[in-house]
């Protein structure tokens, strides 16, 4: 089964890939097996996505909470869940997260560590990233001396990210809020990275989410997943070239090769690459946890 949309009334925000619904002081977030790129949601849905992140955010939630806080309370795995007004239908089990309430940073917190998609492209253009000048002549993929904090924000539009400096975010969140943010994202990128190279996965760069509640910094939203990462398969790592993905890296690329002049609607994915996709968010899931996606 396909979850495009989720059934329950009264959602509150309706997201590229999550649906939300506020409960007061708590959210439920409901990950669809819905699937974006260049900024446009496709017509198909992944199978078992919306699963995996939400499963996969869960693992990396418990892993860094004595690293950085986070804002999840619980997996919705039961149809009666404390703290949960209403019964949760079977369809949304293992895809829904109860989460306390936050006020979101207005920023996303991209750490690299290694130079590839949006980063290499700038780098290409003027030998710097952000504002942060890197040496010369880095190949593409190439790892960097050491990991970058890469903020962004909504461009004018609200849909297309825009690179940011660190002085600009520090004047868009605060200097205080955005030290917290970056410190802890690179500790959390740090720690994870570590852990899944011992597994056989390259996090070349991922994306997270922050927000403050009772004055703490804390992560929320998704956490390492395929959909805010670049995961790499440690054993076919080559630098000087784009390398094989375990996320949803092979869309961007048939996307781009179809064609397709990146606005609305998209061309309908094949199905070998809606079922390639799906297989590779499990094998993410299988490798980084252990275990199979039940």
């Amino acid at each position: 089964m396909v979850l495009l949309q989720s059934p329950l009334p009264n959602v509150s925000h309706r997201g590229k890939v999550r649906d939300t619904y506020d409960l007061g002081d708590t959210l439920l977030i409901v990950a669809t097996d819905r699937l974006s790129a260049f900024d446009v949601v496709l017509a198909e849905g992944v199978p078992d996505k919306g699963r995996v992140l939400t499963r996969l955010s869960e693992f990396w939630f418990e892993r860094t909470a004595t690293v950085v806080p986070n804002h999840m309370i619980a997996v919705v795995t039961a149809s009666h869940t404390p703290g949960i007004p209403f019964e949760v239908p079977p369809e949304l089990l293992g895809r829904s997260m109860l989460v306390k309430k936050a006020q979101r940073v207005n920023a996303e917190c991209i750490v690299r560590g290694y130079l590839s998609g949006s980063a290499w492209a700038e780098y290409r253009a003027s030998g710097a990233v952000c504002g942060i000048p890197l040496p010369p002549n880095l190949p593409e993929s190439c790892q960097l001396a050491e990991p970058i904090f890469t903020p962004s924000t909504k461009g004018e539009d609200g849909e297309h990210d825009e690179n940011i400096t660190y002085e600009q975010f520090e004047a868009l969140v605060g200097e205080e809020v955005a030290n917290v943010v970056k410190v802890r994202a690179l500790a959390v990128y740090g720690f994870a990275a570590v852990y899944a190279r011992e597994r056989g996965i390259i996090i070349a760069d991922t994306k997270m989410e922050f927000g403050i509640l009772d004055g703490e910094v804390i992560l929320i939203d998704e956490l390492l997943t395929p959909d805010s990462s670049r995961f790499w398969p440690a054993d076919g790592y080559r630098p000087g070239r784009s390398q094989p993905s375990f996320d949803k890296q092979g869309v961007r690329d048939w996307l781009s090769n179809s064609g397709w002049n990146k606005q609305p609607p998209a061309p309908h994915l094949p199905p070998e690459v809606v079922a390639e996709t799906s297989a590779r968010y499990r094998e993410a899931y299988r490798r980084l946890t252990g275990a199979e996606l039940d």
